[in-house]
């Protein structure tokens, strides 16, 4: 089984991809901080295409190591999906320092290191190897909660250099969502915002996880041989651009 890493696998998106992923006959490797969330994904892929691990990416020997060790036990892997992340939907006067070096390493420096290491393992594979990203709509029409704007624009920076730093064997795309429901970002969304994002959309059947993860798989698989350095916007038309 062709094998696929997710960073925040136990729940929203990355447990919908993780699920998907699994459907589809791939051996899934879950990356996540959160313990609970992570048992109860094992409920739901059978044990020999899962292999959890209790990890916290804001911590720099986390995310120097990971890809590095992983392939000490696996010859191979054929995607990465960076979809580790954080939203606090606050005020940028409100962040703590220690808050906003947090933010900063999930986010965005993470991926860095994860990406680069991937690519380095992978750069002489036979065949195409994947790496997708989740960005947001915030990184690029802004956000009032300033640092996950900011970091979100990074990871589309990131997603462009790293298609051509990584080419031509490892594919670099992100996703980028908008208001998804049944997540930990969506309660979070202070429900003036999430109202008005909701009025924009021009189509009114609302996105949950499992939508952005068909996306995900699209882009995993040989049908979009020919994408890289894209973002692709899953957000129902409300941000036409």
């Amino acid at each position: 089984m062709k094998k696929i890493v997710i960073t925040g696998a136990a729940n929203g998106i990355g447990k919908a991809t993780a699920i998907a992923c699994a459907e589809a006959g791939y051996y899934v490797i879950a990356a996540d901080k959160d313990n609970l969330g992570l048992q109860d994904l094992q409920r739901s892929i059978p044990v020999y295409q899962l292999e959890s691990h209790l990890v916290d990416f804001s911590q720099p020997q986390v995310y120097r190591s990971f890809i590095g060790k992983l392939y000490e036990h696996h010859g191979a892997l054929h995607g990465l999906i960076n979809n580790a992340g954080l939203y606090h939907g606050k005020s940028v006067y409100d962040y703590s320092d220690a808050e906003m070096e947090e933010i900063w390493a999930v986010n965005l420096k993470s991926l860095v290191y994860l990406s680069r290491d991937f690519a380095l393992h992978e750069q002489g594979a036979a065949h195409s190897r994947c790496i997708i990203n989740i960005t947001s709509v915030a990184g690029e029409v802004g956000s009032m909660d300033a640092l996950y704007g900011a970091t979100k624009a990074g990871v589309i920076g990131l997603t462009k250099a790293n298609a051509w730093n990584f080419a031509p064997r490892v594919r670099v795309n992100a996703v980028s969502p908008a208001l998804i429901r049944n997540t930990s970002i969506h309660d979070r969304i202070p429900e003036h915002r999430r109202k008005e994002y909701e009025r924009q959309e021009i189509i009114k059947d609302p996105i949950e996880p499992e939508g952005v993860a068909d996306v995900i798989m699209f882009l995993l698989s040989d049908q979009s041989r020919h994408l890289t350095g894209k973002v692709i916007a899953v957000d129902n038309g409300a941000y036409p651009r």
